[in-house]
């Protein structure tokens, strides 16, 4: 079925203002919200291959609400001059990246994105609608699912009874007696999310709850009483307008071609050097190593993460990527107390990064702020379902845990699996790449002192790639895989042995104990 996906721009504009670092160009124009945003739209055209697109803002002046109600959003402070001056140079980005962008005079975007979601389920077309505010949850339906990059939540019509307690059709009632802070709507005093879904569970909906509003009784039914009159004109100001009259129709929201030339203007001008290199443009030359031979002949490319551009392209890539090698370089020999210096990063074999944090030598480069980058690290870092693969994976779990962080997917150990492979020799990361891949990797030495070169940096992270899949392919590993699965079993740790049961049946289908980890496998799950 077609699908066009809408982003509720306005409100992923603020929270890219806040949440992201300032960032300035050498000019000393903000740029945090521009890359905010664009980052978002771009990681929603890789997820969803949509036929329409639509990014959608809010107008300025005053909309329709505000003569209703002219307390409405009369809270909110100005726009800070800082996010104001984005606007522009957003708009103008958005559109050369081939997004159609709406705004309509006189309602908000949320009324733009209601009517464009009403059109297009009744050509047939489901709706993808982007967005963090709450408000938009009404519109959900057969044919309209939300989705919030912040956090990846996803709501259909189920995932909005089960986070607010009521079905899409009853949104518009429950926010009324909640009230929304936000747009300086008050509800019923004292009636909170749980009260509001369980009167409207009982009597249906607010115009029935308001029929029985004497046989409420206490301090919650004195305060239904006393907002009475005013829930009707909240319930009104907080109903999405689906019958706007729109300059724009379905077929005007299909993806556009990407403006290249206007988008290397742009990003030079916004420094955005990673943006740029994709394009291919000159501006961010230097940032990543030409890619040099490593023994074997295989190209290797490292990066070093010095800036938030290249930082958040990483970040792109360890999301998509369904296993990536991680390696930490920790300041201090006892796990309980060592600190981070730097973590390094491999999505494939020769590709990898390096993510500085306290290289302090004379010459040393400028570095990102630990504190901030580990924050947009953290979901991931702490995400079971990104699978992670490490060289002592528990050494690297204290380190985080010094800095709050719980690590957490890991699908493997190459250490472990040394230990069982070659008791024999011996399992650092080092000596691993020296026997199996034939290359020389720098010391932790090198890396937390002067040689903090672009080669070296990434170079534990690509040894730990290149030799788990050194590993999954050689099937004279299969039964230290089985034993390894076996151990983890009878240590109760079901995930790992489920893992490494699927990477014996990987290596060996029908090997002489496939049957056994068919059967280990069908059980543990």
């Amino acid at each position: 079925m077609p699908t066009l996906l809408l982003v509720d721009a306005s409100s992923y504009l603020y929270r890219a203002f806040h949440a992201m670092p300032d960032l300035r160009n050498r000019a000393g124009e903000p740029t945090g919200a521009i890359y905010g945003v664009l980052n978002m739209l771009r990681r929603l055209r890789a997820d969803f291959k949509a036929d329409y697109l639509g990014c959608v803002f809010d107008a300025r002046g005053k909309t329709f609400r505000d003569e209703l109600y002219p307390a409405y959003k009369a809270q909110r402070p100005p726009m800070p001059g800082d996010l104001a001056c984005q606007i522009e140079v957003l708009h103008a980005a958005i559109r050369a990246l081939g997004w159609p962008l709406v705004s309509v005079a006189g309602v908000e975007a949320d009324d733009v994105i209601g009517t464009l979601t009403r059109q297009a389920a009744q050509q047939g077309v489901e709706s993808v609608v982007s967005t963090g505010d709450k408000d938009l949850a009404q519109l959900v339906g057969p044919r309209v699912t939300l989705i919030n990059t912040m956090n990846n939540e996803k709501l259909d019509e189920a995932g909005v009874q089960a986070k607010f307690g009521v079905p899409p059709a009853r949104i518009v009632d429950y926010l009324a007696l909640v009230g929304d802070a936000v747009d300086n709507v008050p509800g019923v005093e004292g009636v909170g999310p749980k009260t509001a879904a369980k009167w409207i569970a009982r009597y249906g909906s607010l115009d029935a709850l308001l029929e029985h509003a004497d046989d409420i009784h206490g301090a919650a039914g004195e305060n239904l009483r006393r907002a009475r009159d005013f829930l009707p004109t909240a319930r009104r100001l907080l109903t999405v307008a689906a019958e706007v009259d729109l300059p724009v129709a379905l077929e005007d929201l299909r993806p556009r071609e990407p403006d290249r030339a206007r988008l290397m203007e742009l990003f030079s001008r916004l420094e955005f050097r990673g943006w740029l290199e994709q394009l291919g443009g000159q501006e961010g030359a230097g940032r990543a190593a030409q890619a040099e031979p490593a023994a074997g002949g295989v190209a290797t490319e490292c990066e070093t993460l010095l800036d938030w551009t290249c930082f958040e392209a990483w970040l792109d890539a360890i999301r998509a990527s369904p296993l990536t090698a991680i390696d930490v370089e920790a300041i201090g020999d006892e796990p309980m107390s060592a600190r981070l210096a730097g973590i390094a990063f491999a999505v494939e074999p020769g590709r990898s990064a390096y993510l500085p944090f306290a290289h302090r030598h004379p010459g040393a480069p400028a570095q990102l702020p630990a504190e901030q980058a580990l924050e947009r690290l953290r979901p991931w870092l702490e995400s079971a379902t990104h699978a992670k693969l490490a060289h002592d994976g528990k050494h690297g779990m204290h380190v985080f845990a010094n800095h709050g962080i719980r690590l957490a997917g890991l699908a493997g150990d190459t250490m472990l699996e040394s230990y069982v492979l070659e008791s024999d020799k011996s399992h650092d990361a080092a000596g691993l790449a020296r026997r199996h891949l034939g290359i020389t990797l720098a010391g932790a030495e090198a890396l937390t002192g002067k040689g903090l070169c672009l080669l070296d940096n990434g170079s534990y992270g690509t040894a730990i790639s290149w030799f788990r899949r050194a590993l999954k392919k050689n099937p004279r590993f299969a039964d230290a895989i089985m034993g390894l699965a076996e151990s983890y079993k009878y240590q109760g740790n079901t995930e790992q042995a489920r893992i490494y049961y699927q990477r014996y049946l990987d290596v060996l289908p029908g090997g002489p104990e496939a049957a056994v980890a068919r059967r280990n496998l069908k059980e543990l799950k």
